[in-house]
């Protein structure tokens, strides 16, 4: 056999095995079981099905493609490393369509452990609940657990690896954080990325913080520190203003490692030094839903890491940051967006039933109830078990207990509505097609 035809031949085979393997890689709906209450929002899994589909789709046509090329007059006049320089493109391809597959695929696998799904369920309500903002469309939202120690997310529209937008809103979260209070404001705080990025927030506050301030009391590196912290500042900010002090207690937890990591200033890391950021976290607490809890609360954080203890080359900076809080406060709060309808982050984010002391007697009501039988919106919810926890009238076991409840009790719920509207909008409610649930999914997720 010639070389030409003998390499033409051997590369042809490669394309074929590339081709079957990727007929091998099945949908993820075929792949995972798992109970109907831990199913994700069909707009989540309809949107990644179609996302991946696609890209299998796109890489099987470049397949059949190089193969017919192969079989041209192009393909046969041109040599070896031609030839293979196509084939080694097409395989860089397949990798990136099985590194998307696998960005989605723990979060999916996990809906199949025992009780871990339909918390991940209810997790998924309870943030999306935290992004809503009344006419602004909200991307669908798939957690998952790791055992990082803090969450991340991999926000919805933004670029994957090998190309291609995310389509839904991927949250990770700390399997430590599970359960308690501690789980909300990790979530919500993540879920404040997404709606900040919605609604084009940052650049609004970047803005903001960019404006000439009284420099005589807040230097220009501290400026530019508020600046470059933008991002976390409005996910906290988001945080606070949903689920109130449950957030801040959440943070202290996840923030009380070793003094040195906590008093460092790092000019270059988009998150607050620890120390501040807690600092922070009460200033904004006491301004959206002034009560002297959130002053309390900064002076115990204050005696776990006293200033004087801090490293020599950040004590100055830190001192200067710290005085710098009330000025910082102000402007992060006044700032005003267009996509607020013009109105200031306060005047958009406050929310007057997330007031401590309304908790408190939104708690006090339900405390002898199940938090099953429980009416009230994922975020007031969590923020009254915060609320309650800060005041000391709940256990942190009972907390724990409380939170798994309710994360079950929305999971179900949503389960149940989306079986109903199935069974409702089919003459066959028992023979209901995949396509069918997932319609009826989207109907739910619309009317809630």
């Amino acid at each position: 056999m010639p070389r030409g035809a003998f390499a033409s031949w051997m590369l042809s085979q490669e394309a074929r095995a590339l081709r079957a393997r990727l007929d091998r890689v099945r949908p993820i709906l075929l792949q995972e079981t798992m109970v109907p209450a831990a199913v994700p929002a069909a707009g989540a899994i309809a949107a990644i099905e179609d996302f991946l589909a696609a890209g299998r789709r796109s890489l099987r046509q470049r397949i059949d493609g190089f193969l017919g090329w192969l079989d041209g007059a192009e393909g046969r006049t041109a040599t070896p490393a031609e030839a293979n320089r196509s084939l080694t493109f097409l395989r860089l391809r397949f990798n990136a369509v099985l590194t998307q597959l696998d960005v989605f695929s723990e979060a999916m696998s996990q809906r199949s452990e025992a009780d871990t799904g339909v918390l991940l369920r209810g997790l998924e309500l309870a943030a999306h609940d935290a992004m809503q903002i009344p006419g602004v469309p909200t991307p669908p939202v798939l957690c998952y657990l790791a055992r990082d120690a803090g969450g991340a997310i991999r926000r919805a529209r933004t670029r994957l690896p090998g190309g291609g937008l995310n389509p839904v809103a991927l949250i990770r979260l700390p399997r430590e954080r599970m359960l308690g209070s501690g789980v909300a404001s990790s979530l919500v705080h993540e879920a404040g990325h997404q709606a900040a990025d919605n609604l084009g927030l940052v650049a609004e506050l970047r803005r903001s913080l960019a404006s000439p301030w009284p420099t005589a009391r807040v230097p220009e590196v501290v400026q530019q520190l508020w600046w470059r912290w933008a991002s976390e500042i409005m996910a906290d900010l988001w945080a606070i203003a949903r689920v109130g002090i449950a957030s801040t207690l959440g943070l202290v937890t996840l923030v009380s490692l070793p003094r040195a990591f906590v008093m460092r200033v790092d000019a270059v890391d988009p998150h607050p030094s620890p120390w501040i950021r807690v600092l922070l976290s009460c200033a904004i607490g006491d301004e959206l839903y002034a009560h002297p809890q959130w002053r309390r609360l900064a002076a115990l954080w204050r005696s776990y890491y006293p200033l004087e203890s801090a490293p020599r080359s950040d004590l100055e900076l830190l001192d200067t940051v710290q005085r710098s809080i009330p000025y910082a406060v102000q402007r992060i709060l006044a700032c005003r967006s267009d996509a607020l309808g013009g109105r200031s982050l306060r005047e958009a984010l406050q929310r007057a039933e997330l007031h401590p002391d309304r908790l408190a007697r939104s708690f006090d009501r339900w405390r002898l109830q199940q938090p099953a039988t429980w009416r009230a919106a994922p975020c007031v919810a969590f923020a009254a078990l915060g609320q309650a926890r800060m005041d000391g009238v709940i256990t942190p076991e009972a907390e724990s207990r409380a939170v798994g409840q309710l994360l079950r009790e929305w999971a179900l719920r949503s389960s149940l509505a989306s079986a109903r509207v199935c069974s409702a909008s089919s003459s066959q409610p028992h023979l209901v097609s995949g396509a069918g649930y997932l319609r009826a999914g989207i109907l739910v997720r619309s009317m809630s």
